[in-house]
């Protein structure tokens, strides 16, 4: 008999698509999603202090494997190349190394003078990356107990997205902020983001030759880095409703197919095929925000929490009856393929 806990697809106000559901979710509101990249581990991080792990089973049960605490809300997590490791950090300032399958204890490996709000393991560097509101970016070998080195950056991070060469760090006041990996302790350029209002999140492409960003406007921009491809560069509207306009708050690019995914306050999320230009398939909408969501390393589960994000404050949050959920999509091939141009008359 199984172990794993049960499976409710039972459609409900916060689940519209059926998804299955994680159990045992997080108490308060939920910050990250991470999956291990070796196995269907799940990592979640929230405001009620806590890392969780599930081990996730092909058939979309969960079954809770351990947890830490830290001292604080968190706010972003992260896993070494190998999946034997989860980083965490957050309102402690305080970067956290967690053996999390050997039943290790966490190890405070760095620390920010402001919560840290992004991290990222560079396997090609052996370095741990994280970026704060203390407008620093700072880089950790994560066997000595000083940064390996110290970036400032002109505001507060509030995304950050690697695939080596390339990273891309969005701030406060929309700058964004691209590094080559090869030399990491120097900017190879600063752009002004395409959008008009603050930097949400961004998502390197996996081809390295850009990236998208996304706004608290409910809009998405597709940058290119090279100068020779800005004609390639546009921006869209997504999760708005009529006069209402949602926050963009996460981008995730199928691991195969290099489609994307957003999901945003309005509680919906979209898949999306920027070569073609056109959304692959618009899911339903859940009751409540969807703050943060990824795929697993062969892109055959979605993972998405749905709960409250804070866009409207602490006033609209009652902690008393706000529940929390993570939902985990099994993406048809129909919603996460890309498609063929389409072509009329000899023009696109």
């Amino acid at each position: 008999m199984s172990t794993f806990g049960t499976i409710n697809t039972a459609t409900s106000p916060h689940n519209p698509n059926k998804s299955y559901e994680v159990v045992q979710p997080p108490t308060d509101s939920i910050s990250s999603l991470s999956f291990s990249p070796k196995a269907n581990y799940l990592v979640a991080t929230s405001w009620d202090n806590h890392v969780r792990c599930w081990e996730i089973h092909s058939t979309g049960a969960s079954m809770p494997k351990a947890a830490i605490t830290h001292d604080q809300p968190v706010l972003c997590s992260t896993w070494k190349d190998d999946g034997t490791v989860v980083f965490s950090a957050g309102c402690d300032k305080q970067v956290k190394m967690w053996s999390l399958l050997s039943g290790g204890q966490p190890v405070t490996v760095g620390v920010h003078d402001a919560p840290i709000e992004e991290i990222a393991w560079i396997a090609e560097l052996n370095l741990l990356v994280t970026g704060g509101w203390d407008k620093t970016l700072k880089y950790w070998d994560t066997r000595q107990q000083n940064p390996a080195f110290v970036h400032p950056l002109p505001e507060r991070c509030y995304a950050l997205s690697v695939r080596h060469p390339l990273m891309v760090v969005g701030t406060a006041d929309r700058n964004l902020i691209i590094f080559n990996l090869q030399n990491p302790q120097t900017e190879f350029k600063r752009v002004m983001s395409p959008l008009k209002y603050q930097t949400r999140c961004v998502a390197a492409f996996p081809d390295k030759a850009g990236f998208l960003v996304g706004s608290i406007e409910g809009r998405v921009g597709v940058h290119h880095i090279e100068d020779a491809q800005q004609s390639k560069n546009f921006t869209f509207k997504c999760h708005r409703d009529g006069n209402d306009i949602y926050s963009v708050n996460s981008l995730n690019f199928h691991p195969i197919h290099q489609t994307f995914a957003t999901a945003g306050s309005d509680g919906a999320f979209n898949f999306w095929d920027k070569d073609s230009k056109q959304r692959l398939k618009a899911m339903a909408r859940s009751n409540q925000p969807i703050p943060c969501s990824t795929f697993n390393n062969d892109g055959s589960l979605y993972a998405y929490a749905v709960s409250y994000d804070w866009s409207k404050g602490a006033e609209n949050h009652n902690p008393a009856t706000a529940k929390h959920h993570i939902l985990l999509h099994v993406p048809l091939e129909g919603e996460i393929k890309g498609k063929p141009r389409v072509t009329t008359g000899g023009r696109k």
